[in-house]
């Protein structure tokens, strides 16, 4: 259940699982529109009479990235058949062109011929339903389409094209679809199909005893058919292997604007760090929606998937990303969030690449009560990341460009959804979407956004406005040390629940309270946000050899184990590394850094051999549950990361001063 490859530009991404099948083909949005929908486009090989799928066991696959690039670089070798596949798949840095470059490469010491297969199982549009397949003689290639998404295959070897095709019905009646024909190592050549469909087309090389053949193979994907025959063309006569290594050259110049001195962090930190950048950048359309996670393997447990973008998530990996220097990539972002924002000012539960409002669990009515269906804190963490991108990069420009369609809307929504006799924000739905109350991460959340926008109406001269945006967080701030410290427990309360006609604590002991130092409203080494951590490691940490912080005590989703005591919960990437920010933050010396550079290295260890990182963690095994890669997972580490290099050098500084 993860995508252990992905590669994009903004405009189309392409995951791939473990056995470099394709599973998701996400165009024009990422995110939106998946033409696979989590089937199989599967790989095969023929050769000496033998047919295998790179799905079979016998196959050992060593999965990777050509080093600080979007370009795959994979070993599949087969002993039975005598092959090793070097395999590299990209997506143009600019057009939506898919590249795959294969190496066959025979372990024997005769010359042999080798058919490899590519198989296509489109479901165009995210159905089935009135998909067509057809070979194109014009320039011999095959292409699917329905209305108007054209996706168009070719590719060669030294001995020529596209050497064998076929077309064919998929999942109706007895119908497997056309990779059951290509294990005879041969296509029956059908011209066209439509409906419930799928291809596969194949090439034949011919590689000499212990030496190597190269096949390319490639798909362009438009609105029309004259589109992707003219991208189909501009590989055809850029060479596919130009342009792989332009797509290389781009992404490792794209990496160079980041950090460059990281201290004492190992080879393998670092370098997840890098892949940790360009797999953000992969879940980021240009268009400004930073999509959660794009593994629809989710769908077996809910018809309904990541693929959306939480206004939560975007605002705390665009801070994340425009902390390690890509203010440009995330500028489109804010812009969504004004064009998205309700009249009101608040921002709802989640979107859909194109800006339309996505689905929701959220309820208006609740016992014949109205209730507005938010979680408040995504409106008001894109305020605070706005405004943490404007310190790190002083561009004025970007807010002043939102500040009557965003900044002031949002603030005043924010400074008047406010719980009377309280103090502090009205109820709204949790961060982690489960329940409804008054949260500790909220209110700190909107304190952040509050204060953003008093720095924001203080920069514009607009006084008045920043006095009342500051004096409404001061208030909260209050609300919070009355309502929410719970001086028994000697810890915040995870927020409040009305219960009985009264607002009582929730003390179940959460991560997210990480959130009261983070969003400022206490500082680091205030002793009751010390106390408050301290709890959490202790509580929260997970007892087994895997580690790792979870989100709460008792945590429901994807459980995996009743041993509440020693397992609260499955260990998260991010509630680890929130707990690793703690104490980066709090540091007074290099000696103090040994504890999160452990938990950077810990995270290091449990990406994929790929450098995919997933929502959360198996606690006995470490195997990947829920999504892979999570966005949110990656960002944290990458801000995780730049957090660390600054301490790093400032306490280093001091050290030597000493």
């Amino acid at each position: 259940m993860a995508r252990h490859l992905v590669v994009g530009n903004g405009k189309m991404l392409v995951n791939l699982d473990k056995n470099c099948f394709i599973r998701d083909i996400y165009f024009p949005y990422v995110g939106q529109l998946n033409h696979v929908g989590g089937q199989y486009c599967r790989f095969g090989v023929w050769v000496d009479g033998s047919f295998s799928w790179l799905d079979s066991p016998e196959w050992k696959m060593e999965l990777g990235y050509v080093e600080d690039s979007l370009v795959t670089n994979i070993i599949a070798r087969n002993e039975a058949l005598g092959l090793e596949l070097q395999i590299n798949d990209g997506i143009h840095q600019r057009e939506c062109i898919y590249l795959k470059r294969v190496v066959v490469r025979s372990t024997t010491d005769h010359e042999r011929e080798v058919r490899l297969f590519f198989h296509h199982d489109l479901m165009i549009e995210g159905t089935e339903v009135g998909d067509t397949a057809a070979f194109y003689p014009e320039n011999k290639t095959v292409f699917h389409y329905k209305r108007s998404s054209y996706f168009m295959f070719n590719g060669f070897s030294d001995e020529g094209g596209i050497m064998q095709y076929s077309t064919g019905i998929k999942r109706f009646h007895s119908a497997e679809g056309t990779w059951r024909d290509a294990e005879d190592g041969n296509l029956m050549g059908n011209s066209i199909a439509q409906g419930s469909v799928d291809s596969t087309i194949g090439f034949m090389t011919r590689v000499p005893g212990g030496g190597e053949k190269t096949v390319y193979y490639w798909m362009s994907a438009g609105r029309n058919l004259e589109e992707v025959k003219q991208l189909n063309q501009y590989v055809s006569d850029s060479h596919p292997e130009k342009l792989l290594s332009r797509i290389v050259i781009y992404w490792r110049h794209w990496l160079l604007r980041t950090e460059t001195d990281f201290g004492d962090l190992t080879d393998e930190v670092v370098n997840l760090y890098k892949k940790s950048l360009l797999i953000v950048r992969t879940q980021t359309d240009e268009n400004g929606a930073i999509i959660a996670a794009n593994d629809t393997d989710i769908l077996q447990y809910n018809r309904d998937h990541y693929s959306y973008m939480w206004p939560r998530d975007g605002a705390l990996i665009a801070e994340a990303m425009s902390l390690a220097g890509y203010q440009s990539m995330i500028a489109p972002f804010f812009q969504f969030c004004a064009d998205t924002l309700s009249p009101e000012g608040y921002l709802f539960h989640k979107y859909n690449p194109d800006g339309t409002v996505g689905s929701s669990w959220h309820p208006y009515l609740v016992q014949g009560a109205e209730r507005l269906p938010i979680q408040e804190d995504e409106t008001a963490l894109v305020l605070y990341a706005m405004w943490k991108d404007y310190t790190y990069h002083q561009v004025i420009e970007l807010p002043q460009s939102h500040y009557s369609t965003l900044i002031r809307k949002a603030a005043n929504f924010l400074s008047e959804f406010m719980e009377p006799g309280m103090n502090l924000p009205k109820p709204s739905y949790d961060l982690w979407e489960e329940r409804y109350g008054i949260w500790t991460y909220t209110a700190a959340s909107v304190y952040g956004g509050l204060m953003a926008a008093a720095y924001f109406t203080d920069l514009f001269g607009d006084y008045e406005r920043s006095d009342h945006y500051r004096n409404t967080a001061e208030v909260i701030k209050q609300g919070i040390l009355e309502h929410i410290w719970d001086e028994e427990s000697g810890r915040f309360a995870r927020g409040l629940i009305y219960k009985d006609g009264a607002w009582v604590k929730d003390m179940t002991l959460e991560s997210s309270l990480f959130g009261l130092w983070e969003f400022g409203v206490l500082p680091v080494d205030d002793s009751r946000v010390k106390r408050t951590i301290e709890a959490i490691r202790s509580g929260l940490g997970v007892k087994t050899e895997v580690g790792g912080i979870a989100r709460y005590t008792n945590d429901y989703y994807f459980q995996q184990s009743g041993d509440i005591e020693n397992i609260p919960g499955n260990p998260w990437i991010i509630c680890t590394l929130w707990i690793a920010n703690y104490d980066i933050a709090s540091a007074k010396s290099l000696a103090d850094l040994e504890a999160p550079r452990r938990t950077l290295e810990w995270v290091s260890r449990q990406a994929l051999s790929s450098g995919v990182l997933p929502e959360q963690l198996n606690p006995f095994d470490g195997s990947p549950l829920a999504v892979a890669p999570l966005t949110w997972s990656h960002a944290t580490y990458v801000q995780s990361v730049c957090k660390y290099a600054r301490a790093y050098r400032k306490l280093k500084g001091q050290d030597g001063q000493r």
